[in-house]
């Protein structure tokens, strides 16, 4: 394991994020095994909350999806919020993304595409949409008379 992975293993653990996902993922019914990168892989996670296909808290990554989901890009994007867990703290990065979310949704009516923590991950990577915002659209203002 790379050095800057085992920092962020052992941040996220004493900042509590890597233990709430623990949490989550024995709430959730997952399945727990130790993945690439100091990352914990949650599969069969059964609460259908957040709608994603793969969400991380801490160093633990969750999905409803089977062995083998969380490869390549996908990968690469959840491992980078492991590392905007490291940065904000821990727990705080969970008001942040809401926050995050809820400008992204504000801005172009989509949560991912213009938030800050899914854009700096990779939206591509994540599998979100680049919406554009509002009133950058085409047809969305009607002519002044």
């Amino acid at each position: 394991m790379r050095r800057s992975h085992r920092v962020r293993q052992v941040i996220n653990y004493v900042n509590l994020s890597t233990p709430l996902g623990l949490l989550i993922a024995r709430i959730g019914g997952a399945r727990t095994r130790r993945g690439e990168r100091g990352l914990v892989y949650a599969h069969g996670y059964r609460i259908p909350f957040p709608v994603a296909g793969a969400f991380t808290v801490g160093n633990v990554i969750l999905t409803k999806h089977g062995e083998g989901y969380l490869t390549g890009c996908l990968l690469d994007h959840e491992s980078r919020h492991a590392t905007q867990y490291a940065f904000c703290v821990g727990l705080p990065m969970l008001v942040l993304y809401v926050l995050a979310s809820a400008v992204s949704y504000a801005v172009c009516g989509h949560p991912a595409s213009w938030n800050l923590f899914e854009r700096m991950a990779g939206l591509d990577d994540g599998g979100y949409p680049q919406v554009h915002p509002w009133w950058r659209r085409r047809g969305s203002r009607s002519p002044s008379p």
